[in-house]
């Protein structure tokens, strides 16, 4: 969730609500500013107003990275932005190139992307299967094409694909 204090926005990285015995409760709250990247903590009270602010999103296809650098193209208009790894995160490990995804804008300021559900991703590099292993809760370690190391289970081999959690960064299945 993105927040308007002042003139700076915000994406809410953690919240949690105290109430403390006979005192008024209050919600604690972990925030990243958009713009600086920085850290705070911020508290507020049931009497403090907050502003949500409002997101529009616009499909777009991934092209390419350049260093720190990922390039998106409007697939309605053809322009061309660019957004950096700090703005992007963890989000990076599930980018393939030529994937359309949704990138939150706000006033004409790209601010991130929305990733889908899940991600097929190809193995690059996994220690071979065991064969007569079946033990289900075996897993080994496996590379995917886009350098995210996930834990898959025995069966899966170089070049396959996996279908990825991009929430959780799991293993769900074969795809």
């Amino acid at each position: 969730m993105l927040i308007k204090l002042g003139s700076d926005l915000f994406r809410v990285m953690d919240l949690q609500h105290f109430t403390p015995g006979n005192k008024r409760g209050f919600v604690q709250a972990r925030l990243r500013n958009i713009r600086t990247s920085t850290l705070a903590d911020q508290k507020f009270r049931s009497e403090d107003d907050v502003e949500r602010a409002t997101l529009d999103e616009r499909e777009m296809q991934y092209l390419y990275n350049d260093g720190s650098l990922y390039y998106f193209m409007d697939t309605s208009t053809f322009e061309q932005i660019h957004l950096s790894t700090e703005v992007l995160s963890d989000s990076v490990n599930y980018l393939v190139q030529d994937a359309v995804i949704k990138v939150e804008f706000h006033d004409e300021e790209p601010l991130g992307i929305e990733l889908p559900q899940t991600v097929d991703l190809a193995v690059r590099d996994t220690t071979p299967g065991i064969k007569g292993a079946t033990a289900s809760a075996q897993l080994k370690p496996a590379k995917l094409e886009t350098g995210l190391v996930i834990q898959v289970p025995p069966f899966v081999n170089v070049g396959d694909k996996v279908r990825v959690n991009t929430e959780t960064g799991e293993y769900q299945s074969r795809a």
